[in-house]
């Protein structure tokens, strides 16, 4: 029998069928945020391929040493979140408190670096709007780019911000009450959400930062 949970409701026969609808829950929910992000994605993609001038000239404004480096922040903080489960799985308390706070850190190491590049961006006129202002030959498809480039990082922000939050809130429970003593399910379905917000940015980096650049 599973470890995920320590007593089993009336509406399961056993632990691992708890297990296997948790799972299920926590996949159909990152699904129908597939479907949200790609809704997103969709947009960018009709625009990209109806200006693809434009779209070229405003990436090449994009800062990919920043892009670049909170990608490899995200790389590393799956790894110590794969370190988290396997530390839950295996019951060693400290360890999971550990690496769900390294975790958390790298997620707000990718929130200051987005910020100072967030701030730099303002600082240069590239958020949409009335001061907006960019050197394209077709400014206002260009600051489409920017319209979808702060929409997209925007909203993986905001999930990357919850994911912080709830991995303090999990460090938190394991560290005071030893929360997830053979209960490993919660923390493994906080990593694949983890893990899927990680995904994200994997094909936003190269979208949003890499697109036509050598050109």
């Amino acid at each position: 029998m599973l470890s995920g949970f320590p007593t089993v409701p009336h509406q399961f026969d056993d632990a691992d069928q708890q297990r296997e609808a948790s799972t299920m829950g926590m996949w159909l929910f990152i699904a129908t945020e597939i479907l949200f992000f790609g809704a997103m994605f969709l947009g960018y993609a009709v625009y990209r391929c109806s200006y693809p001038q434009a779209f070229a000239e405003a990436s090449r404004h994009t800062l990919i040493a920043f892009g670049g480096t909170n990608a490899a922040v995200l790389l590393i903080s799956s790894t110590t979140m794969a370190f988290a489960v396997l530390a839950a799985r295996e019951n060693r308390r400290w360890q999971l408190v550990l690496f769900l706070l390294l975790t958390a850190s790298l997620g707000c190491l990718f929130l200051v670096i987005k910020g100072f590049e967030y701030a730099k961006e303002i600082n240069e006129h590239l958020l949409p709007g009335s001061s907006f202002q960019i050197a394209a030959a077709e400014p206002a498809k260009a600051e489409m780019f920017f319209y979808l480039y702060w929409l997209m990082t925007g909203v993986h922000a905001l999930h990357l911000t919850i994911g912080i939050g709830l991995l303090v809130l999990f460090a938190a429970r394991a560290c005071l009450t030893n929360a997830f003593v053979n209960r490993d399910t919660p923390v493994d379905l906080l990593g694949l959400y983890w893990h899927f917000v990680d995904i994200v940015w994997v094909f936003l980096f190269p979208l949003l930062y890499l697109v036509d650049r050598h050109s």
